[in-house]
């Protein structure tokens, strides 16, 4: 009993030092990006969960500098992929080559590490590159691990995949296949600033500034905080109001409202319910609470779901996007029903 006491304690003990450092690394984030605050909310969720992200937004929205400053942040291996037409598997992962002991002068494969080997990975525009090359990633991601020559090989822990995509230049662009989109914990969208925090940002990048960000977080730090994430309690009644959610996205079935039949090719599956308890989990000790809420099944409902609910051609010519059919779900869905 006395065990069990002393795992409790140490656990709140790590939940108030993981409220701390998200503050910290907030504040250290705020040195180099201005405004966002959502966006790198959502980031530091997925990054607690262990999950991973894709962040969608027109260019210039430092997307790429986001993820940069928090790799620097938290002390963790970052390598940035830039996804091009030409780009080929063997690019992303490694490849195994020839060489000669120097010693024996006998030959033998070795194999070299490729850019996937990092605890953040940036897939910069991973819409630009052919699908054969999209699935590299597609082991890395589920398994944290790469399958090179018929050997395996461990990738680093934590992992993460960070991705952007740009959603107005289509051309010559390749769409990410449902398998591997459903492997992305959150999709991130990147929004315009507010015109102060444009002012803000066009004074900063047009002076003489030089900012350098702190680390607050290690890899085994990481590690041990969203281990001890996983034991954060859930009611049972929140968990089915994000059941609920989940089943309610899927046209043909009986929790189905009416515009979800008449708008949604197909909805999410049970990977989003697994992800919305998940994320409500890092919310609620984010925001100070050892518990979870309905307001954070709420709070992570848009960036688990809009991804995984894919409309229709009906849906497209009525201008309705999955944005607001998440929105209808969460005002349709009462809490005491799920």
């Amino acid at each position: 009993m006395n065990s069990q006491w002393q795992n409790a304690d140490d656990d709140l003990a790590a939940v108030a030092r993981l409220r701390e450092a998200y503050q910290q690394i907030t504040r250290e984030l705020a040195k180099v990006i201005v405004g966002q605050n959502s966006v790198i909310e959502e980031l530091l969720i997925a990054l607690f969960a262990r999950g991973h992200c894709l962040l969608v937004g027109v260019p210039g929205l430092a997307k790429t500098l986001m993820i940069r400053s928090l790799a620097d942040a938290v002390a963790l291996r970052f390598n940035r992929i830039q996804f091009t037409p030409d780009l080929m598997p063997s690019d992303i992962t490694g490849t195994e080559v020839i060489q000669e002991d120097k010693v024996s002068g006998q030959r033998e494969f070795r194999f070299l590490q490729g850019p996937v080997f990092a605890n953040i990975v940036l897939a910069d525009e991973i819409n630009r590159t052919p699908p054969k090359t999209q699935a590299a990633l597609l082991e890395a991601m589920q398994e944290q691990q790469v399958t090179v020559g018929g050997r395996r090989h461990p990738l680093p822990d934590p992992f993460f995949v960070l991705a952007t995509q740009n959603p107005i230049e289509q051309e010559g662009t390749y769409p990410l296949p449902e398998a591997q989109l459903d492997r992305f914990m959150f999709h991130v969208r990147v929004d315009y600033p507010s015109e102060a925090d444009e002012l803000e940002i066009i004074r900063r990048t047009t002076a003489d500034l030089e900012t350098r960000i702190t680390p607050t977080l290690n890899a085994e730090q990481i590690v041990k905080l969203s281990q001890i994430i996983r034991r954060v309690p859930i009611a049972e009644h929140i968990a089915r109001f994000a059941l609920a959610l989940a089943r309610a996205s899927r046209p043909g079935q009986p929790a189905a409202p009416g515009y979800i039949n008449d708008y949604v090719a197909w909805g999410a599956g049970p990977r989003a319910g697994q992800y919305l308890v998940l994320g409500a989990k890092v919310r609620a000790v984010l925001h100070g609470r050892d518990f979870v809420s309905h307001d954070d099944i709420r709070g992570v409902a848009s960036p688990v779901l809009r991804h995984r609910v894919k409309t229709n051609f009906r849906a497209d010519a009525d201008g309705i996007t999955a944005d607001e059919l998440v929105r209808r779900l969460l005002e349709d869905i009462r809490e005491s029903a799920a």
